[in-house]
Formats: C-alpha cells, structure tokens, sequence
C-alpha cells in the first residue's frame, strides 16, 4: 500500500523529481566564450547553414517533450495540468533512468485538438521526438495521427503505442506457455489509447480470432452507436462475422481477456469460468485491475497479470517506452511506425528470464537485465527505422549500443550522488 504521508512528505523534500544540469563547465573565460557568446555565435551560424547539424552541435537529439493537458492522468482523470506534472516529471525521471534520454515535462491548458497540433509544431525544432501522455480520449488518437503526419519527428503516444508493446510482449509468452499461438480468441475489452494501441499490435502481429469491446458491447463492422473513427477502423480489422453482444457473449470461450477497461473489479469468478481451456487473464487497468491476480487465479485463470508492481506479471510500458524512443533517438527518426514497435516486442519478450507462469515479462528493476533489455530495443527500433527509410542516418548494432550504454552511465553517475 502507498505512505501517503511518505509519498508528500519526500516530494517537498525535493521540490520535484527533476533537474537540468549543464554537461561542460563554465569556470574560465576561455570556457564562457567557447559554450556562450562570442563562440557560441560560430555555432549558430554552421546550423544556419546546415540545418541537420542541430543534432551535432545541441542536444536536440537526446530531447523528448513529455506533452499533457492533465485531461487523463492515470486513473484519477481530467486533475488538471498542475496537478499532472507530478506525474510527467516522474515518467522524466524513467527516461533518464532506463533510456538516458533528457525529457522534458510540458504541461499545457487544455485546447483544441488543432491548438495542441499547432503547439507541437511550434516546439519541434527543440526536440528529436514528442511523448504524448494523458490527454483524453478520442481527442488524442486525432491529435497523435495529424500530428505524426505534421512533424518530422517522431511522435510516440505511449498511452496507445507503448501499452500496446508490453502487452503483445507479455501475450506472446503467455500463449507458448499455455500451448497456444496467434489463432487463439482474443477478447480485448476497452477502446481508448490503451484498447486501440493493444488491438492495433495485435492484428499487426498477426492476431484474428478478435473481439474490442466498449460499453455498448462488442464492435462490429456497420455498427452505429458510439462509434468514431478509430472504432471504425478496428471494426474493420477484427470480428469478420459481425458478431454481436454483449462482454457476457464475447467471453465464452475465450482464450485471453486483456482488460483496458478503467472499470475496477469488472472481471467476475465466472467471466473466467466461462472462458477456455487454460484462460489467460490480463486485467490492465491501473490502479485497481478488472480483477486482483489473486482471485484470477483462485477463479481458474491459467496466467494472470496486471499493471501492478506489487504482484508477479507485472504489464507496464516502463519496459518498453525507454528502450522505444532511445532507438528512435539514435537514427534520428521522423516517425514512428507499427513494424518498430512490433520489433520492440519481440525483444522484450525474448528478454524473459527464466519463462514461467509468474514470469512473463523481464523485470525493469532488476540489474542483470535493464540495460542490455534497453540495448536490444534501441537496436531492433532503430535497425527497422533504417529498413524502412524512416531514419535520417544509419547506424550500425555496435554503435547503437555504444550510444546507449554512454547515455545510460550518466544517470549512474548521478544515483551515487543520491546515494551520498
């Protein structure tokens, strides 16, 4: 359980989670005019010149703007910008930590979806990519497509992309446990980010047998009620019958339920009863799951996971959003596309230490692993940017890695500080 009191009392201590330090020292007048004015000037004048050399002579390439209007911040919902800081300056934190990328919280008002374009647009010549994080939904699946196409530079939105990697990561061990693959029937019960980003790797990945259920029941191709276009655009991709109905209907005989519901304690004893042989149960809604990993598998579920930390299978985008941008990063991506994060699957699940029931998903605290797993997902993300002509330079696996490993030990760096 969470120390309130612990939890206040050791953010006041420190003002926040975040600070910027300069990377050269500024003691000598040789030093002051060589990083500012008059030296300075020399650099600006060689971009100018030659606009790519930004990501040479700044830091532009290492930058990520962490964007939210506070609209949907974790299970706690529209608290504001102010209030969603806190939260932005942590996922900061995570980056810096895991990917030793230097992000930065910008919190805004809430706008239009045009307006929040607009600023993005406005903001890019200071950043290598953008993080779109707790903004409510349809409104940011519209602003992360338009904005993808408007920038040239990636725009990750790990709410929809980053769940979507873990959860097709854990998914894919998940089944070669229980003796099953691909053709498996798949019930995904949420279409916000999380449902759309989840369902979306999946039919990439090669899933059909599927249903994404919202409120009103199972989508289905020609439906009219509480439809938009990303809605649509699933119905399209999944349920090829038109099966109608209702969650009760799509869970009989169901081999998976992933739950991006933000419905607590949705998932009943015989919800899971009703499922097949061997049911694999992931309740992803934070912080109180559709069902507790206990009564899932207490209820039957062969594999049970959740977004928690404090239970084994532990479903969260830490493992993945790091390693994700820190690759895009390297190549100097202008986009994001769905065979990247389809790569960075594949690794991740391949970093599973000792598989078991309890161990689907590679731990992101623990030493041995953290920073070989954000190596290999660098490596993957950026080896498919290149194969896909969506990076501005190449890289080869060694010198990717190298780049990582660098970036990661000036975090080390600081924690023996924190440490003192």
């Amino acid at each position: 359980m969470v120390d309130r009191k612990y939890v206040l009392k050791k953010h006041m201590e420190h003002k926040g989670k975040i600070e910027i330090i300069g990377k050269v020292p500024v003691e000598t007048h040789k030093q002051l005019s060589t990083y500012y004015t008059p030296g300075v000037a020399q650099v600006s004048l060689e971009i100018n010149a030659r606009p790519d050399t930004v990501y040479d002579y700044t830091n532009k390439g290492n930058m990520v703007a962490i964007v939210s209007d506070g609209t949907r911040i974790l299970g706690l919902g529209n608290v504001g910008p102010e209030a969603g800081l806190a939260v932005m300056e942590g996922k900061a934190v995570l980056f810096k930590k895991f990917g030793g990328i230097d992000a930065m919280p910008i919190c805004i008002k809430k706008g239009t979806e045009e307006e929040i374009i607009a600023f993005l647009e406005q903001i890019e010549p200071t950043f290598g990519g953008i993080n779109i994080e707790d903004i409510e939904v349809p409104k940011v699946l519209r602003i992360v497509k338009q904005a993808s196409k408007r920038l040239n530079i990636p725009v990750f939105h790990d709410d929809q992309q980053g769940t979507g990697v873990v959860a097709l990561a854990a998914l894919k061990n998940a089944l070669k446990l229980a003796g099953k693959d691909n053709d498996a029937k798949v019930i995904v019960l949420g279409s916000g980010s999380a449902g759309i980003g989840i369902s979306k790797m999946l039919i990439h990945a090669g899933f059909r047998n599927m249903l994404v259920l919202d409120s009103n029941g199972i989508i289905y191709k020609g439906r009219k009620d509480d439809m938009n276009e990303f809605k649509d655009e699933i119905a399209l991709m999944t349920n090829p019958e038109r099966v109608r109905g209702t969650f009760e209907d799509a869970i009989k005989g169901a081999d998976v339920f992933i739950g991006a519901s933000g419905i607590p304690h949705l998932l009943k004893k015989w919800h899971i009863q009703k499922m097949a042989d061997k049911p694999i149960v992931f309740a992803l809604t934070n912080p109180i799951p559709e069902i507790e990993y206990a009564d899932a598998l207490k209820y039957g579920a062969y594999i049970a996971a959740t977004g928690r930390s404090d239970t084994p299978n532990q479903i969260n985008n830490v493992v993945a959003f790091p390693g994700v941008m820190r690759g895009l990063l390297e190549v100097r991506a202008k986009s994001v596309s769905l065979g990247m994060l389809n790569a960075a699957a594949e690794v991740i699940a391949k970093g599973c230490r000792h598989l078991d029931n309890r161990n689907i998903m590679p731990s992101v605290v623990d030493k041995r692993t953290e920073l070989r797993l954000t190596e290999d997902i660098a490596v993957a993300v950026a080896s498919e940017a290149i194969r896909e002509g969506l990076a501005r330079i190449k890289k080869g696996p060694d010198d990717v890695r190298k780049s990582v490993r660098l970036s990661v030990k000036r975090y080390e760096v600081l924690e023996k500080r924190f440490a003192e």
